[in-house]
């Protein structure tokens, strides 16, 4: 049998519950592997001490019925995880530990999974390549003449994945947090619709945009995880009642007679041959498998990435007003209250942090309300009212998740429009509240993954995944990387 660390999330739990492997034996080559590691500096903190020990006493009493029992699983830094360090990898919440769980960590631990750790981010979620967290970069796997960002924000997750450091794990997607990183790592990234998953215990960006969902090796994966973590949270206001269906045992190849939509919009400047290359591919792989591909046009596209970066920041600047030095987190010492405030907050935040507070402030200032914010919102009405009105002949869009393959480390760190400019393919579903996923379909020139994004109905998961699996069952993209960093 290959390393168990190779197995997927599904094939690990099948082999703990028909006892050809243990829980510990499980745990043990997760921990050795991401023990070697360390270079990818995927880990914020560890548990793995509190893991192994933990999975002894899970082979001594075996709960056959949990869905995820005996699987070892990190997660985003993000998710608020009682007595263990969360951080949102910022030096203002360093040494935070919380006296809660988030609930979308208590349903996986609920289910049987074992803690890992928690994996590194950008700092408050706020990036597009992990190069902004407090604790330093998060490193791709894959590689080439340079070290590669994995994307972010869950660039940690991403990379724990694909490097197989973690069995899973579950990272928050804002504006493409979840599916930018999946497509630069070779990995499957699902950002539910809004409201599948609570929010609650996570570490707030946007609150209005913010998700939690699955980051995993394959689609079967991603399913089992999100039947897990997706459901109504009383805690949790804007969490629906919509009820969770059993996606992973529902997958299915046949998907002949789906309605797939080409979006013309989605073919924007800047974007590399390569990519739309792959989408052409994709797009001849769903026609093979039946589907009925009509082009479709969603006209205020173009205007998605300027209302996202309103509105997301917007919702920061209010967010994080409450990291004031006072109750928690980190304080600096000033000669009064104000000064003291004005050192918390400067010294506290990195720089990516700071400039969104500042763009988000300035958007809701008097006198600036109206002509930035208000307007915004009304412009995503409008992104929403399109896809709407398309999904009334169509059932999945098909889309590039990126405009490019992974960049260098420190390529785009000064640059803030070409950053921002890598969530333009992933922010329009963020808007809209819509499910959508990126699996990976191929490689470039450089022999780096790229994915395909498949954008949903709202709470329409079911077809999304299945959509998503036969693409995946017909490509059987493997990942190429050699383990350069051990």
């Amino acid at each position: 049998m290959s390393e168990i660390y190779n197995l997927t999330l599904c094939q690990i739990i099948e082999k703990i519950k028909s006892k050809e492997i243990s829980c510990e034996e499980v745990t043990k080559s997760f921990v050795n592997r991401a023990g070697k590691s360390k270079k990818l500096n995927c880990y914020i903190e560890d548990t793995f001490d509190k893991a192994l020990k933990k999975s002894k006493d899970q082979d001594n009493k075996f709960e056959s019925d949990k869905k995820l029992f005996g699987a070892p699983i990190a997660v985003k830094d993000l998710f608020c995880t009682k007595g263990v360090q969360t951080t949102a990898s910022s030096k203002m919440l360093e040494g935070f530990k919380p006296e809660y769980e988030s609930t979308v960590t208590s349903k996986i631990w609920n289910e049987g999974a074992n803690l890992l750790g928690k994996l590194n981010c950008d700092e408050y979620a706020m990036g597009s390549s992990n190069e902004t967290s407090h604790f330093g970069n998060v490193i791709n796997p894959y590689k080439n003449d340079k070290d590669l960002v994995p994307g972010g924000s869950s660039g940690g997750s991403a990379s724990a994945v694909a490097a197989c450091l973690t069995s899973a794990t579950v990272g928050t997607d804002t504006g493409g947090s979840i599916r930018q990183p999946a497509s630069f790592t070779g990995t499957v990234g699902l950002k539910p619709t809004y409201g599948r998953c609570s929010r609650w215990g996570i570490v707030a960006f946007a609150s209005s945009l913010d998700q939690a969902g699955p980051m995993t090796k394959d689609v079967k994966d991603s399913a089992l995880l999100l039947e897990v973590i997706a459901g109504h949270d009383d805690k949790d206001s804007t969490s629906a009642q919509n009820k969770v269906e059993p996606f992973s045992q529902k997958l299915k190849k046949d998907i002949k007679g789906l309605k797939i939509g080409i979006p013309k919009e989605y073919k924007i400047d800047g974007i590399s041959k390569e990519i739309l290359n792959l989408w052409e591919k994709g797009v001849e792989v769903v026609k093979s498998l039946g589907c009925d591909v009509k082009e479709i046009s969603l006209p205020h596209t173009r205007y998605a990435l300027p209302t996202y970066y309103i509105i997301a920041p917007a919702e920061a600047s209010s967010n994080l007003a409450r990291y004031d030095g006072v109750r928690y987190g980190f304080r600096a010492e000033g000669k009064d209250l104000i000064e003291m405030y004005e050192n918390t907050r400067s010294l506290g935040f990195g720089d990516e942090v700071k400039r969104r507070i500042l763009i988000g402030t300035y958007v809701l200032s008097s006198g600036y309300y109206d002509a930035y914010y208000l307007k915004a919102q009304r412009v995503r009405r409008l992104i929403k009212n399109d896809f709407d009105e398309a999904f009334k002949k169509i059932d999945t869009i098909l889309t590039p998740t990126t405009p490019s393959s992974a960049f260098a480390i420190g390529e785009n760190i000064d640059d803030p429009v070409a950053m921002y400019l890598n969530d333009v393919l992933t922010v329009p579903a963020n808007l809209a509240g819509l499910p959508a996923i990126s699996i990976p379909a191929g490689y470039d020139q450089n022999n780096l993954p790229l994915g395909l994004q498949l954008i949903g109905k709202p709470f329409d998961e079911h077809t999304v995944l299945n959509n998503a699996f036969a693409i995946e069952q017909s490509i059987n993209f493997k990942s190429n990387f050699k383990d350069w960093w051990m």
